[in-house]
């Protein structure tokens, strides 16, 4: 096994990893508000992570290019669609979860 592959076999454990604890916050995680961040955790260390591996592992091939330029539109779209998704259930009036101690969100969503 050379460089290489080690590398790649490390970033896929590891985005193996950021999906698995994503979808134990998606189960575990007590509203609505958590669970989307632990769901965009899972989209962008996770996924992202197994493609950089994919890119480490096939080099600057097709697939490789391909997993390199999905990177970044898996990242910008999760973020901004996590953060379309919480502030549409905020308006909507999902409540926060019942440990919640401190709404930072109510001063900035005024409409």
């Amino acid at each position: 096994m050379n460089n290489m592959e080690a590398l790649s076999t490390i970033f896929i454990c590891i985005g193996i990893l950021f999906n698995l604890f994503g979808c134990i916050g998606l189960i575990r995680l007590p509203d609505v508000y958590n669970r989307l961040q632990a769901a965009t955790k899972c989209v962008t260390l996770g996924c992202c992570s197994i493609l950089l591996g994919v890119f480490f592992h096939f080099g600057f091939t097709d697939a490789g290019i391909k997993a390199l330029v999905a990177i970044p539109l898996l990242f910008f779209g999760a973020t901004v669609a996590a953060h379309a998704l919480v502030k549409g259930a905020y308006l909507f009036g999902i409540k926060l979860g019942e440990g919640t101690i401190k709404d930072d969100y109510k001063d900035a969503v005024k409409s």
